[in-house]
């Protein structure tokens, strides 16, 4: 199948599947006679995998590793049990950042009940007031 027909049935983009190809996280199309790449249904499978690992949130670098023990199985799944541990951390590390964010939201609405002047406007003046958090404060693996 060619790279737009294969893209459409994994609902992706043909940059996509470049991409994925490109940082080896698909293996190269066969090519053929016109030079267009052919893929097979061994490429959608793996296309299919990636992008459910890409709905879970699931870094390249974590596929990749699940893609590797795919290829070469281990005696166990042990590892693949570790690595979705450690995604499930750093998910619930994404929630306590959110939670706190929804957090720091409602308190600076709460400082601007009704509708005053702007230079009276809680918010603005909460916004002004809030110290920033320093850059790498944030615990998730997609930074």
């Amino acid at each position: 199948m060619k790279i737009s027909e294969i893209a459409q049935a994994a609902k992706t983009t043909p940059e996509t599947i470049r991409f994925y190809e490109k940082t080896g996280l698909l293996p190269p199309a066969a090519r053929t006679d016109g030079n267009y790449r052919h893929y097979g249904s061994t490429h959608m499978e793996r296309l299919r995998f990636i992008r459910n690992c890409r709905a879970l949130d699931m870094t390249h670098d974590e596929i990749r590793a699940l893609l590797a023990m795919m290829d070469d199985p281990p005696e166990g799944c042990g590892a693949v049990n570790d690595l979705l541990d450690e995604h499930l951390g750093h998910v619930d590390a994404r929630i306590a950042e959110l939670l706190h964010l929804r957090d720091q939201l409602h308190a600076l609405r709460g400082q601007c009940q009704t509708e005053r002047a702007m230079d009276d406007c809680g918010i603005l003046r909460g916004l002004t007031a809030m110290e920033p958090e320093m850059p790498g404060q944030r615990h998730t693996h997609l930074g």
